[in-house]
Protein backbone atom coordinates (compact mmCIF):
# COMPACT_ATOMS: atom_id res chain seq x y z
CA UNK A 1 0.00 0.00 0.00
CA UNK A 2 2.94 2.73 0.79
CA UNK A 3 4.48 1.95 -2.59
CA UNK A 4 0.60 2.90 -3.93
CA UNK A 5 0.28 6.00 -1.45
CA UNK A 6 3.42 7.83 -3.08
CA UNK A 7 2.68 7.19 -6.77
CA UNK A 8 -0.80 9.05 -5.61
CA UNK A 9 1.24 11.74 -4.10
CA UNK A 10 3.21 12.41 -7.38
CA UNK A 11 0.23 12.66 -9.22
CA UNK A 12 -0.95 15.18 -7.10
CA UNK A 13 2.39 17.57 -7.27
CA UNK A 14 2.17 17.11 -11.06
CA UNK A 15 -1.25 17.98 -11.31
CA UNK A 16 -0.37 20.85 -8.58
CA UNK A 17 2.18 22.52 -11.16
CA UNK A 18 -0.19 22.09 -14.21
CA UNK A 19 -2.58 24.42 -12.18
CA UNK A 20 0.08 26.91 -10.97
CA UNK A 21 1.65 26.87 -15.09
CA UNK A 22 -1.77 27.15 -16.19
CA UNK A 23 -2.65 30.03 -13.71
CA UNK A 24 0.24 32.06 -14.66
CA UNK A 25 -1.03 31.73 -18.77
CA UNK A 26 -4.53 32.79 -18.28
CA UNK A 27 -3.08 35.77 -16.12
CA UNK A 28 -0.75 36.81 -19.25
CA UNK A 29 -3.78 36.30 -21.20
CA UNK A 30 -5.91 38.13 -19.22
CA UNK A 31 -3.68 40.89 -18.72
CA UNK A 32 -2.90 41.12 -22.95
CA UNK A 33 -6.07 41.48 -23.16
CA UNK A 34 -6.36 44.19 -20.58
CA UNK A 35 -3.65 45.94 -21.31
CA UNK A 36 -4.27 45.53 -24.99
CA UNK A 37 -7.54 47.23 -24.72
CA UNK A 38 -5.95 50.14 -23.09
CA UNK A 39 -3.58 50.83 -26.09
CA UNK A 40 -6.27 50.07 -28.64
CA UNK A 41 -8.43 52.99 -26.74
CA UNK A 42 -5.42 54.83 -26.28
CA UNK A 43 -4.90 54.51 -30.53
CA UNK A 44 -8.57 56.10 -30.87
CA UNK A 45 -7.86 58.89 -28.40
CA UNK A 46 -4.83 59.63 -29.95
CA UNK A 47 -6.58 59.75 -33.51
CA UNK A 48 -8.83 61.78 -32.47
CA UNK A 49 -7.01 64.58 -30.91
CA UNK A 50 -5.00 64.33 -34.56
CA UNK A 51 -7.89 64.76 -36.28
CA UNK A 52 -9.61 67.50 -34.07
CA UNK A 53 -6.08 69.31 -33.99
CA UNK A 54 -5.26 69.22 -37.77
CA UNK A 55 -8.89 70.63 -38.44
CA UNK A 56 -8.56 73.47 -36.36
CA UNK A 57 -4.88 74.67 -38.16
CA UNK A 58 -6.77 73.73 -41.50
CA UNK A 59 -9.14 76.85 -41.38
CA UNK A 60 -6.68 79.31 -41.37
CA UNK A 61 -6.29 80.17 -44.74
CA UNK A 62 -4.08 83.21 -46.26
CA UNK A 63 -6.73 85.57 -46.79
CA UNK A 64 -4.80 88.08 -48.87
CA UNK A 65 -2.96 85.11 -51.47
CA UNK A 66 -7.03 83.88 -51.74
CA UNK A 67 -8.18 87.70 -52.45
CA UNK A 68 -5.60 88.40 -55.18
CA UNK A 69 -4.95 85.03 -56.64
CA UNK A 70 -8.51 83.31 -56.01
CA UNK A 71 -6.96 80.47 -54.94
CA UNK A 72 -6.59 79.17 -50.76
CA UNK A 73 -3.14 78.47 -49.55
CA UNK A 74 -2.81 77.96 -45.42
CA UNK A 75 -1.18 80.60 -43.45
CA UNK A 76 1.20 78.41 -41.88
CA UNK A 77 2.17 80.41 -38.65
CA UNK A 78 -1.67 80.92 -37.48
CA UNK A 79 -2.54 77.12 -38.85
CA UNK A 80 0.44 75.75 -36.84
CA UNK A 81 -0.31 78.05 -33.96
CA UNK A 82 -3.80 76.66 -33.75
CA UNK A 83 -3.01 72.91 -34.14
CA UNK A 84 -0.63 73.68 -31.30
CA UNK A 85 -3.40 75.55 -28.78
CA UNK A 86 -5.84 73.18 -29.88
CA UNK A 87 -2.91 70.50 -28.40
CA UNK A 88 -2.25 72.21 -25.78
CA UNK A 89 -5.76 73.41 -24.85
CA UNK A 90 -6.37 69.57 -23.90
CA UNK A 91 -3.38 68.72 -22.08
CA UNK A 92 -0.86 66.96 -25.31
CA UNK A 93 1.95 67.53 -27.45
CA UNK A 94 2.56 66.52 -30.87
CA UNK A 95 4.26 67.16 -34.47
CA UNK A 96 2.29 69.47 -36.82
CA UNK A 97 3.38 69.80 -40.15
CA UNK A 98 1.66 72.62 -42.60
CA UNK A 99 1.83 72.76 -46.21
CA UNK A 100 0.21 75.28 -48.53
CA UNK A 101 -2.75 72.85 -47.85
CA UNK A 102 -2.64 70.33 -45.57
CA UNK A 103 -2.23 70.32 -41.79
CA UNK A 104 -0.75 66.85 -40.49
CA UNK A 105 -0.34 66.29 -36.55
CA UNK A 106 1.05 63.57 -34.99
CA UNK A 107 0.23 62.55 -31.14
CA UNK A 108 2.04 60.37 -29.27
CA UNK A 109 -0.08 59.10 -25.77
CA UNK A 110 1.93 56.76 -23.24
CA UNK A 111 -0.10 53.83 -21.86
CA UNK A 112 1.25 52.59 -18.32
CA UNK A 113 0.10 48.86 -18.00
CA UNK A 114 -1.73 48.02 -15.62
CA UNK A 115 -2.47 44.04 -15.60
CA UNK A 116 0.80 42.83 -16.74
CA UNK A 117 4.05 43.26 -14.06
CA UNK A 118 6.71 45.26 -14.46
CA UNK A 119 7.45 49.01 -15.35
CA UNK A 120 5.86 48.51 -19.18
CA UNK A 121 4.92 51.84 -21.12
CA UNK A 122 3.20 51.37 -24.31
CA UNK A 123 2.60 54.32 -26.77
CA UNK A 124 0.10 54.87 -29.42
CA UNK A 125 0.64 57.30 -31.95
CA UNK A 126 -1.85 58.34 -34.82
CA UNK A 127 -1.34 60.99 -37.18
CA UNK A 128 -4.10 62.93 -38.97
CA UNK A 129 -4.30 65.44 -42.11
CA UNK A 130 -6.54 68.17 -42.56
CA UNK A 131 -6.97 69.27 -46.43
CA UNK A 132 -7.42 72.68 -47.43
CA UNK A 133 -11.08 73.26 -49.44
CA UNK A 134 -13.08 76.22 -49.91
CA UNK A 135 -16.61 75.47 -49.64
CA UNK A 136 -17.96 76.45 -53.38
CA UNK A 137 -14.29 76.39 -55.36
CA UNK A 138 -13.87 74.35 -58.31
Amino acid sequence: MTCHSHHGDRERGAVSIFIAVLGVAFLIVAGLAVDGGRKLGALSEARDIADNAARAGAQHIDTDAYRSSGIAYLDPGPANQAAGEYLAAIGHTGTITVTDDTVTVTVQLRVDTQFLPGPWTVTATESATAVLGVQGAP
